[in-house]
């Protein structure tokens, strides 16, 4: 059977170009000319890979990408644009594309990808036929069904230190109560957090559904209620069109609000009554609608600080944490490394076409010395610039920076001393400038996280790095000036 490729682009020359390629070198294929038809097409057709422009009207290929990734699709994507920069090209490979392909392109360069993208593709692209959940099991009087074995399932049961996360992950898949049981992760910055929410989705009945996630703390308080409840038409000035919120998009699936403690007092009072009464209305409107999804919230704040502070309300704490979970930070379960770099090496050898061996023990003992103090994310964003830059078959100590293999945490002031004068060439600032850009990079980009790694305020956070940017410029003057 001819693998089946979409091919998603508004302009019809590249549209059909690639379509006749594709097709003369065995292929079958279809094409869309909008995010929003490329949406629909997936949703009612079975395809294998997705080359698609980033840059479209509407819905864009990063929007494509992020709905096929939260209903766990691992179908691989093939990213086209003509921007290409490097903040753009790390945008689409963190989203989880295959590859990026920067326009103007040739031919056979597209081709060439499709074909390491398909045979890259170990598991199978299309979506695997639906389990019954537990209602209907429940209808037919026979046992729920067992607890689903996916990515990242599968991932928390081979880690030894997430032992006990795992055993209430199956209670939760193998119990009978509804999505009406809301769910509270907790847990230091990087840690894992989004990982055990996924999987709380996998084991869930709606897993055939929808995983929406927001990070409360990225987004301005005056949208995050629209974006969680939707607006009608004219509910406020931008609101030129009726827009679904995640409470409705997410069906009967799950909905992962990342950074609770961020949210304003005034939203928490609506969301808790939208937790009790499982309805809401989209802002401006006047009917009420169902919630059916699953509520998981995540944040790596003391909420009981936050209550004492009033910064958080009692009672929607309370009606989060029906169940709690406690992921551990990664300096404590030194154990999960291997699992944790083996299934990161594998998905980074697939979306960039690599071929790197897993750990070996030795420079795996000296990984586990270092606290690690930005948890997995740190882990995962320092592989994935080793697996960018230097291309490894294998990985060796020479990739790790030398803070890392002596087990010694970049955050203390001494660290930062010790590096300077082991270099001897690095001053200070230097060190923490880097340090702090690095840091940044862990955090994607969130500077309030990365002021609290840093332990600095974000208003200091911000004054380096207006700094650093007029040092920037600086630099580009005197090199100009030297050029003439």
């Amino acid at each position: 059977m001819k693998p089946r490729i979409l091919v998603v682009d508004d302009e019809a020359t590249i549209r059909d170009s690639l379509r006749e390629s594709l097709l003369a070198a065995d292929y079958d294929v279809a094409t869309a000319e909008s995010g929003e038809e490329a949406l629909a097409m997936l949703h009612g057709q079975e395809y294998d890979l997705v080359v698609s422009d980033l840059k479209l009207p509407g819905v864009s290929g990063l929007d494509i990408l992020h709905a096929l990734r939260n209903q766990g699709s691992q179908m691989p994507v093939i990213m086209m644009t003509a921007y290409g920069d490097v903040d753009t090209a790390v945008s689409a490979m963190r989203g989880g594309a295959y590859d990026f392909i920067p326009k103007p392109f040739k031919l056979g360069t597209i081709k060439k990808q499709v074909r390491a993208a398909l045979r890259a593709t170990t598991a199978p692209a299309r979506p695997a036929a639906r389990v019954p959940g537990k209602a209907e099991a429940q209808d037919r009087d026979e046992a729920p069904a067992p607890v689903a074995e996916g990515r990242y399932m599968g991932m928390i049961r081979s880690c030894p230190g997430l032992k006990r996360v795992a055993e209430m992950l199956e209670k939760i898949g193998n119990s009978r109560s509804g999505n009406d049981t809301s769910i509270l992760i907790q847990g230091e910055s990087g840690a894992g957090k989004e990982i055990i929410a996924r999987a709380i989705h996998e084991v869930s009945a709606g897993n055939h559904d929808r995983f929406m996630e927001i990070n409360c703390a990225a987004v301005p308080e005056t949208l995050l209620e629209s974006e969680l409840f939707g607006h009608e038409k004219g509910a406020f000035t931008d609101a030129k069109t009726r827009k679904e919120g995640l409470f409705e998009l997410a069906g009967q699936g799950t909905i992962f609000l990342d950074e609770i403690g961020e949210m304003g007092i005034l939203l928490q009072s609506r969301l808790l009554r939208v937790l009790e009464n499982r309805r809401f209305r989209r802002v401006g409107g006047k009917d009420d609608l169902e919630v059916k999804a699953r509520v998981v919230a995540a944040t790596n704040q003391r909420l009981g600080e936050a209550i004492e502070a009033g910064t958080f309300r009692n009672d929607l704490y309370y009606r989060l944490q029906v169940l709690e979970i406690h992921v551990p930070p990664l300096r404590e379960r030194p154990q999960d490394l291997e699992v944790l770099i083996n299934a990161f090496l594998r998905d980074f050898n697939q979306q960039l076409g690599l071929q790197c061996a897993p750990i070996d023990k030795g420079l795996l003992e000296s990984l586990q010395k270092y606290p690690w103090p930005g948890n997995v994310r740190e882990l995962k964003n320092l592989l994935k610039r080793i697996m960018i830059l230097e291309e490894p078959a294998r990985l060796e100590a020479s990739h790790f920076p030398a803070f890392v293999l002596d087990g010694r945490n970049p955050r203390s002031v001494s660290a930062h001393q010790e590096l300077g004068r082991a270099t001897g060439l690095v001053p200070l600032s230097e060190v923490e400038r880097l340090h702090i850009l690095y840091t940044l990079e862990m955090t994607e980009n969130n500077k309030s996280k990365a002021a609290r790694i840093l332990g600095i305020s974000r208003q200091t956070l911000r004054e380096k790095l207006r700094q650093y940017e007029a040092g920037k410029d600086q630099d580009d003057l005197k090199s100009d000036a030297a050029s003439n």
